[in-house]
């Protein structure tokens, strides 16, 4: 197909926004002018361009709800549980394991790790803050090193997988015909334990000489510390503690490691029964909403009704709180796939140009083909998409572009697709942008978030480059 306006002025676009993100400014209204100008130019119509605008964000607010249902399924179980205080007593065990600063610092990682592949970090963060904290600085671990741990293994390991929710693979996914979410998730789920571990490693070699000897002190000290912009207002909860809180303190976390037992052996072996693409996000959102059920009638059967009630709405809005933005940002970038672009412009699909993807197969003759430079350039697009503080926004793109730059490279899609997630969703996501979620967890550590992001520089610049090398060699 020959390039026509339409085409041009999706790519001034998609510049625009990156442009945008790089300016470190909110990219909403770009993607929402920009579409409305790519659909008046498509169809000629300044009336359709204004419906077109309407109906991009439409599909993209029918193709990402599921996403947005299952972060408030898991917000409201979060909000559940703190109710009879069973979060309290799901944490307390790691407390008298942190016997030093050296152990603190992994136990951190591992706990952070694991609540944040179900809840995410940004509602795991006020339980890990508020508990594990001031016990890991008692044993002696300096408050930047608190900090790191739980950024580096929530809001990058964790996130950039997403590999039980796969809210983020399915949004890499959504804007292509050949990505699925399951094949994106086993790919990033293997290289961000790498991004992983390297950059733990480092960070933790970066801190060892300023870890202390347990003492008493080191929590008082700590206390005194702060200045009052670094303290962090966190929404008061009515808890009633009963002798059943015990009781889900070990039974919701016990069924969830199940959940994840079963989901990583039925991916990697024939042992069990596969899962069916998108499967897992579903057996865990169910679960949750028979728990969040369970708890409220436990907790005061005379108020399950409204309870259950309270915690669903207040989970929605922090899912739309935190995913709202992407609508509008992801309806721009569905324009540029030619099956969902067909269902916003109301034309046949077959029939119905591709943009990006025509972009990018015009200039192939530009675009060096070298497996290498392609890889770390779209590794480059995520780390600059992540500049918007959240890492999701641009997903879409990275997904629509990984499948384009496949047919000019040896390489397999779903790898680029992988790389791009995982650079962007790793800075922007929380770890080198400080007007990311990483404020909250640089409030309870009672740090500056500025020398939160330059002390992960470093380790995350090198475990996702090493991260890329990896992804290259090994598939």
């Amino acid at each position: 197909m020959e390039l026509g306006l339409a085409h041009w002025l999706y790519l001034t676009g998609t510049i625009l926004i990156i442009l945008t993100m790089l300016f470190r400014q909110n990219v909403v209204v770009p993607a929402l002018v920009m579409s409305f100008f790519v659909g008046w130019a498509f169809t000629d119509s300044f009336i359709a361009g204004i419906q077109v605008m309407f109906n991009a964000n439409l599909t993209a607010a029918t193709e990402l709800f599921n996403i947005f249902l299952i972060i408030a399924i898991m917000t409201s179980l979060l909000r559940s549980i703190k109710s009879i205080g069973a979060d309290e007593l799901m944490v307390m065990p790691f407390q008298k394991v942190m016997k030093n600063g050296h152990i603190a610092f992994w136990v951190l990682v591992v706990i952070t790790y694991f609540l944040s592949l179900f809840f995410w970090p940004a509602p795991a963060v006020p339980l890990i803050g508020a508990l594990l904290i001031p016990v890991a600085i008692r044993a002696g671990l300096p408050p930047i090193g608190t900090a790191l741990a739980i950024s580096l293994a929530g809001h990058g390991m964790a996130l950039s997988s997403d590999f039980i929710l796969k809210v983020a693979p399915e949004l890499t996914a959504s804007s292509s015909s050949v990505l699925t979410a399951s094949a994106i998730g086993e790919q990033t789920l293997i290289l961000s334990l790498i991004a992983g571990a390297i950059s733990l490693v480092i960070a933790y070699l970066t801190i060892r000489k300023s870890i202390k000897q347990p003492a008493a002190k080191n929590l008082t000290d700590w206390e005194n510390s702060g200045s009052d912009d670094m303290k962090l207002n966190t929404e008061k909860t009515d808890v009633r503690t009963g002798k059943f809180s015990p009781i889900f303190a070990i039974l919701v976390p016990t069924i969830f490691a199940t959940i994840v037992a079963y989901v990583v052996i039925a991916t990697f072996s024939n042992l069990v029964p596969s899962i069916e693409d998108g499967a897992g996000s579903s057996l865990v959102g169910g679960t949750a909403l028979i728990l969040i059920m369970i708890i409220s009638v436990f907790r005061n059967y005379r108020k399950t009704l409204q309870e259950v009630s309270d915690h669903i709405v207040n989970g929605f809005v922090f899912a739309f709180k935190v995913m709202g933005l992407v609508i509008p940002v992801a309806s721009f970038f569905f324009i540029g796939s030619g099956e969902l672009a067909g269902q916003i412009f109301g034309t046949d699909p077959d029939h119905t140009p591709a943009f990006l993807f025509d972009l990018v197969k015009a200039s192939e003759s530009f675009i060096p083909n070298n497996a290498f430079i392609t890889a770390f350039g779209v590794l480059l697009l995520g780390m600059v998409s992540g500049l918007d503080g959240s890492g999701f926004s641009a997903l879409p793109l990275i997904g629509s572009l990984s499948e384009a730059l496949a047919n000019s490279t040896s390489i397999d899609p779903v790898t680029l697709a992988s790389i791009g997630q995982i650079g962007a969703i790793w800075v922007g996501g929380g770890t080198l942008v400080a007007w990311s979620p990483i404020i909250a967890i640089a409030g309870f550590a009672k740090i500056s978030v500025l020398d939160l992001v330059r002390r992960s520089f470093i380790p995350v610049v090198i475990g996702l480059v090493i991260t890329t090398v990896c992804a290259l060699l090994l598939f």
